[in-house]
């Protein structure tokens, strides 16, 4: 992977002195491939897909459909298997308004999990009476199978859905999902995988792991905003109750009754975004030129050398799992406020994120305010690192 003519795919890097960027696990950069794919869309046929037989809409109606076939190639699922949503957010909301839990109906949680995955079972917990137990993690911030196991075994029948995280935004812990999902079916309990941060970090074959839900964000892997996608398997899809319906969910209505789409479309309400859309096929394709495995070593690599030089920093201190290299590194340091680091760290040049990281419930319970988190994608460098590392030893030098 040839770095340097990367970076100049990003016009955000593409300059005399660019910013570091190391907040990727917020969002990360794009480029111009996909920029131009979304200025193509507003400039040669901004107009509706499916509704209309006219040119344009003809050819928006082909390139929001190639962008499907696209995405759901990236991840090897099967053909209407692919709904598009706002966000990874609202997936995992869809799935959760869709089994129809009722009260006693179980769903399993990590401790880790984002607000996204806790937030819709906490409110169904609220309103219908479902009960959500979470995995606590073991003395190192790594999975507890053992005790998972032990929660499948004690509500055996009852267990309506295992909804984990598999890649955390917290530390970048990586979770043994072919086990999880292994131990769920045992049990008959289907898994959905909150994929935000691993689809673009890692390659995913959706059939080769079973999962039976997964759900990703466009903004994390290159795309564009306000797109997001929630695979399932068809007989699964299927089965869910509609979440939000109105235009393009029905194929006829009457004034006392209608007709509902098949999947995925009876799930996809109202205009889409189609630039967005055809952002994220552009996305998935520039990703897989460049190889989701030299995504990986890359960042591994970088991630290695991150957490060892800022264990050698008097004063900081790596929180979460720290054997992981996944490309996330969260951390504090001992005498200065996390934001205020973060002001610093920006003032030379480096955008860091700093607070809860909409992981409020796992620093809640460590009683940790907050934190520095460093996150690095295919396009940041070891110059990047060694760098970013020559601030954080001045920062803590202050003290």
């Amino acid at each position: 992977m040839n770095i340097i003519k990367t970076r100049k795919d990003f016009p955000l890097l593409d300059r005399k002195k660019p910013i570091i960027y190391f907040d990727n696990s917020c969002m990360t950069l794009r480029p111009r491939q996909v920029i131009d794919k979304i200025v193509e869309y507003y400039e040669r046929f901004p107009t509706c897909h499916g509704r209309s037989v006219h040119t344009l809409s003809n050819f928006v109606t082909q390139e929001f459909d190639d962008a499907r076939r696209i995405i759901q190639k990236f991840i090897n699922a099967k053909d209407k298997e692919i709904v598009f949503t706002k966000n990874c957010t609202e997936a995992i909301n869809v799935v959760a308004n869709g089994l129809d839990l009722n009260k006693g109906d179980v769903v399993i949680n990590s401790d880790r999990e984002h607000s996204s995955n806790i937030v819709p079972w906490l409110k169904l917990q609220k309103d219908k009476g479902i009960k959500r137990i979470y995995i606590k993690s073991k003395k190192d911030e790594s999975f507890d199978l053992k005790a998972y196991e032990d929660e499948l075994k004690k509500n055996k029948g009852k267990v309506k859905l295992v909804s984990m995280v598999y890649i955390s935004n917290l530390d970048g812990y990586i979770m043994p999902v072919k086990q999880i999902i292994k131990l769920a079916h045992k049990y008959k309990a289907p898994v959905l995988l909150d994929a935000a941060q691993a689809v673009p970090h890692i390659a995913i074959n959706v059939k080769r792991l079973d999962v039976d839900f997964l759900t990703f964000s466009g903004h994390k892997m290159c795309g564009p905003n306000g797109v997001g996608v929630l695979y399932g398997k068809k007989t699964l899809l299927e089965k869910l109750n509609s979440f939000i319906v109105g235009g393009d969910t029905v194929s006829n209505t009457t004034y006392k009754d209608y007709e509902e789409m098949p999947v995925p479309e009876r799930f996809e309400a109202g205009l889409q975004n189609y630039a967005a859309v055809m952002g994220l096929g552009a996305a998935c394709k520039y990703l897989k030129k460049i190889g989701m495995n030299n995504i990986e070593k890359h960042v591994a690599k970088l991630d290695d050398r991150l957490k060892s030089d800022l264990q050698t920093i008097p004063r900081v201190k790596l929180i979460g799992n720290k054997e992981t290299h996944a490309g996330v590194t969260t951390f504090v340091i001992d005498g200065i406020n996390y934001h205020d680091a973060a002001m610093i760290l920006d003032s030379a040049n480096i955008a860091v994120r700093s607070g809860q990281h909409c992981v409020h419930s796992w620093f809640n319970d460590r009683k940790i305010s907050g934190s520095i988190r460093a996150s690095l994608y295919f396009y940041n460098t070891e110059d990047e690192v060694k760098q970013f590392i020559i601030a954080v030893k001045k920062l803590a030098s202050y003290l």
